[in-house]
């Protein structure tokens, strides 16, 4: 029998992520400071970087292994169970932060690697969508990730898993056909990734029984759900003119929310450096830069996360910092389109 004499215990998870950073982003603060431009090269080189990445995908399958175990057993309650899944689900959405630094390399190991980190919450479906859908369209009302002024996270995460789901499909038949390849083919990105997440939980299964199943689903859930959390506060609200011929301008950093929280950006591989990210996504996460151009979030992703799913606080917190970034111009904000011509009447803007 496997017994802590605390059921907290299963929970690490979500202290560690919903509390323990959020005290520790307040307490030690920001770190705004940037790599020499001689550095550059020399940091971006440096493998211990990449190791950092690397490691985290055995920690990922090794823990998946070890609550597969857990579940099975009766040594823990319900509850138990339920935190442990929610603490699985947690590495899952970092582990697909890592494959997002993955899947941005041009390395095939790399590449790979990214989609092997995205099996444990099997949204290999990310792996297209993000690098071919996301950045071309970030900070666009066509962009499913790119959450609206007046958009709550619950109404954005329906339409953000599903428009992405659809955008990864349509990006990667386009891909394939290209390639004069049908879409049962072995180039399929997505279909590689799916089968990477088909075996892994085809072999829990097998190991540990199918009563481990509904524990599987509610991780890779969480994690998805991480990750959109976290998609919904990177853009919230903004949006990147139209040039004359129609096509919008070209990303730069004041189409992303920033922050230099330190603590959480040692924990999310820089992430929180989204501004940079989006204006040179070929940058490795070391070298990603602060931008003075680039609207500043108020605290660090752990914080904003918890304010994101209270929509009212989040409007308080967020609204009034969308519309100073464009000098109270709120015609120029990315609007929900449910919400447009209330948010319009009270600034005081016509509907058109």
């Amino acid at each position: 029998m496997l017994h802590t004499g605390l059921t907290v215990f299963w929970w690490i998870g979500p202290i560690i992520v919903l509390i323990v950073i959020p005290v520790l982003d307040q307490l030690v603060g920001e770190d705004g400071s940037n790599p020499r431009d001689e550095d550059y090269e020399l940091l971006s080189n440096d493998r211990y970087y990449r190791w950092c990445t690397y490691l985290f995908l055995p920690i990922q399958l090794i823990g998946l292994v070890v609550a597969g175990y857990l579940w099975s057993g009766d040594e823990l309650s319900v509850v138990d169970k339920l935190g442990l899944a929610s603490t699985l689900g947690l590495v899952s959405g970092i582990g697909i932060n890592a494959a997002h630094e993955l899947g941005h390399r041009v390395e095939r190991l790399e590449r790979w690697l990214a989609k092997i980190a995205l099996a444990q919450s099997g949204y290999g479906h990310f792996f297209v969508e993000h690098n071919r859908g996301h950045h071309m369209r970030v900070a666009t009302p066509e962009d499913p990730a790119s959450a609206r002024l007046g958009e709550t996270l619950w109404e954005f995460l329906p339409r953000s898993v599903s428009g992405g789901f659809r955008s990864a499909i349509r990006l990667e038949r386009a891909r394939l056909a290209r390639r004069e390849h049908g879409w049962w083919s072995v180039h399929n990105h997505i279909l590689q990734a799916w089968s990477m997440t088909l075996v892994l939980f085809g072999a829990l299964l097998v190991a540990f029984g199918w009563q481990i199943l509904p524990y599987l689903l509610l991780q890779a859930v969480i994690g998805v759900m991480l990750l959109e959390t976290v998609n919904y506060v990177e853009h919230y609200g903004l949006l990147r003119e139209r040039r004359p011929g129609g096509r919008y301008r070209r990303c730069s950093p004041r189409d992303s929310w920033n922050s230099d929280r330190l603590v959480t950006n040692i924990f999310l591989f820089h992430l929180q450096r989204h501004s940079d990210h989006h204006a040179n996504p070929g940058r490795r996460y070391q070298t990603l830069r602060s931008s003075q151009q680039a609207p500043q979030l108020p605290a660090g992703y752990a914080t904003m996360i918890l304010l994101a799913a209270v929509p009212p606080l989040w409007r308080k917190v967020m609204d009034p910092r969308v519309l100073a970034h464009y000098d109270g111009d709120v015609t120029r904000a990315n609007i929900a389109p449910r919400r447009r011509v209330r948010l319009l009447a009270r600034h005081g803007v016509p509907a058109t």
